[in-house]
């Protein structure tokens, strides 16, 4: 007797398969796939399109703007679900197949899962060639989906209808394991995706994934429960593994079990709330000067769910003490090896349970633990002083605008950032009181990722204030989202803060001899100088011609009026601000690593390599 079955296109039988997708973690039992992102053109109009018509009540279905911003959405909307949900993204060919690349490379880069689902060619080659395909001299099999190659952790182009069984099984593998996860890609021929099919019944069959907690070794763990014994000033740096893992408490109990601090990433922020006496905030070029300073004399660093990028390293040069070693709790193995440290290669939150209890009894020296206290004691002051404004009549500096919202946000509220001089701050001076509190892309720090971040993490979060931070250059990157927040009705706030150029990259510019050239919005001369006027933009009206209600601030009492509106506002908001310079700017507390000119005949360039000469002469190998 044949197995049952069911004759149905490629694209219905995709959409059906995804539908039935489950993820489990810790008992509890979630559906994969939440919803599917999507551009219509040719190439996927006819065959996903119409299967998501068909499939409307199994399949929600989510109209973008950007292809690009889509991928955003679903990187934010699986980040605050804890990489436990998933969004999908479907495009046509060309064009809008090439505008995913950047949203799935900041996807692989943060691991962060997302899947793909571009139109293709003509797997017959019967149209060739067809509007929009790039052909090959020499490898016709090759289309400009390929460019999604390198940036995806699973890729696969689907020629066949019953290549799909095998293709949708290990596309949703690598989307839901927690150590190999990021963007996934199903290239999908237009002509396959219409193509009918005899499936077996089972394919549609609910199917539960699940998300492992791995144990770490025990001869790992003893190796690393010495290294803590051993170690007088150990520093834990915590990354985003932390929230991804729900490990938070984990963190806290053997925290406050061991009195060991803990300095966070742009990822891993939060991992703690902002007032227990252990968080000393962010670590690396954007961090606090009490977690640089700790992190110069550590002699045993703890990175949980890390992959230490350059900033929390500050390019080689933060972790300077001689003698110093590396403890590296991650489920990636790749990552845990790095700075040829001891490993532990676990999940977190079952790796940090499994070291506290192994550590009983065991504590940093009271002497230490005064120490940072002292020293987080300075750092809730430089806090206070940047938000303070003394004068509510006064234009607001950048970090009063951060000091405002500070005082407005609810301890569930999310505030979003990815690029500009906002991150420094951020990382400096907000003061997260929930893990999910504190929303930084800074990975990859791709601008324009907040505005359609925020409509995925809404999405994720229906009840809960997201706000988009982004400054006028960000926000020109990528507004179009606006648009698709006033359709589905989500009531994003968005927070527009002009200061007329690019403010962090104006700065960078500035200390490699660069002088700031190319980063100014003002009017430019017939000589190519700048003549000191703005332009006539008007951003604020932009984003209202896109649908948003929009609140203009001039002043620090009027700013916290607008946030406060803002936040009790039902439908997408925003708060347009224009700034001062800050009376004090706040200095990097650790290097950072961009090369200078080692020759020129511009005295800035020259000045700027013999300072850059000083610092990389810091730069360590950790063996």
């Amino acid at each position: 007797m044949s197995a049952a079955t069911r004759r149905l296109t490629t694209a219905q039988a995709l959409v059906r398969f995804l539908a039935a997708q489950y993820t489990e973690r810790d008992g509890v039992r979630h559906r994969l796939i939440t919803g599917t992102w999507g551009i219509f053109g040719h190439g996927n109009v006819a065959g996903l399109g119409q299967a998501l018509v068909e499939y409307a009540d199994v399949m929600p279905f989510h109209q973008g703007r950007s292809e690009q911003a889509m991928v955003h959405a679903a990187v934010g909307h699986a980040r605050q679900l804890n990489r436990l949900r998933v969004q999908a993204v479907t495009t046509s060919i060309g064009p809008g197949a090439t505008n995913l690349v950047t949203g799935a490379a900041l996807a692989t880069v943060n691991r962060l899962p997302v899947l793909l689902l571009p139109g293709d060619y003509f797997a017959s080659h019967a149209a060739d060639p067809l509007l929009q395909q790039l052909e090959h001299p020499v490898e016709a099999d090759v289309s400009v989906n390929d460019a999604l190659r390198p940036v995806s952790r699973y890729f696969d182009r689907v020629t066949r209808p019953e290549a799909l069984v095998a293709s949708a099984l290990k596309a949703v593998r690598v989307l839901t394991d927690p150590a190999e996860t990021g963007a996934v890609t199903l290239a999908l021929p237009q002509d396959v995706q219409t193509e009918a099919h005899d499936w077996p019944e089972e394919f549609f069959a609910d199917r539960v994934w699940h998300v492992r907690r791995p144990a770490p070794d025990p001869a790992e763990l003893a190796e690393a429960v010495r290294a803590v014994h051993a170690a007088e000033r150990p520093l834990i740096v915590a990354g985003g593994g932390v929230h991804h893992s729900e490990a938070e408490q984990a963190l806290k109990a053997l925290v406050d079990a061991t009195g060991i601090p803990v300095a966070s990433t742009q990822a891993g922020k939060g991992a703690l709330r902002h007032d227990h006496p252990a968080d000393l905030g962010g670590i690396g070029h954007t961090g606090t000067a009490v977690s640089d300073e700790l992190a110069r004399t550590a002699d045993l660093v703890i990175g949980v769910g890390t992959r230490y990028s350059d900033f929390t390293t500050a390019s080689g040069t933060l972790f300077q003490r001689p003698d110093v070693r590396f403890l590296n709790l991650n489920i990636t193995a790749f990552d845990a090896h790095k700075l040829a440290a001891r490993t532990l290669v676990c999940d977190a939150r079952t790796g940090l349970a499994t070291l506290a209890e192994a550590l009983s009894g065991h504590r940093v020296d009271a002497a230490y633990e005064a120490e940072y206290r002292a020293g987080k004691a300075r750092l809730e002051e430089t806090v206070r002083a940047a938000f303070r404004a003394d004068d509510d009549g006064a234009v607001p500096t950048q970090t009063q605008v951060l000091g405002a919202l500070d005082a407005v946000v609810g301890d569930e509220d999310v505030v979003i950032n990815a690029a500009g001089s906002l991150p420094g701050d951020l990382h400096k001076l907000w003061r997260a009181r929930s893990p999910r509190q504190y929303h930084l892309e800074y990975g990859y720090s791709c601008m324009g990722y907040e505005i359609p971040a925020a409509l995925g993490v809404q999405q994720a979060a229906p009840d809960t204030p997201v706000w988009a931070l982004v400054g006028d250059g960000t926000y020109l990157m990528n507004p179009t989202e606006i648009v698709t927040a006033v359709q589905e009705d989500l009531p994003v706030k968005l927070v527009l803060v002009q200061n007329h150029g690019y403010a962090s990259i104006g700065g960078l510019s500035e200390s490699v001899g660069a002088e700031r050239f190319g980063t100014d919005y003002r009017h430019r001369a017939a000589d190519g100088s700048f003549t000191g006027a703005p332009l006539p933009v008007d951003l604020a009206a932009n984003a209202a011609s896109l649908g948003m209600d929009v609140l203009r601030a001039k002043t620090v009492r009027e700013l916290r009026e607008a946030l406060v509106a803002a936040r009790a506002a039902t439908r997408p908001t925003c708060v347009y601000v224009e700034t001062a310079p800050p009376s004090a700017a706040l200095p990097a507390e650790a290097w950072w690593d961009v090369p200078v000119a080692e020759v020129s005949a511009r005295e800035a360039a020259t000045a700027a390599r013999t300072a850059y000469e000083r610092s990389v002469a810091d730069r360590r190998h950790h063996l």
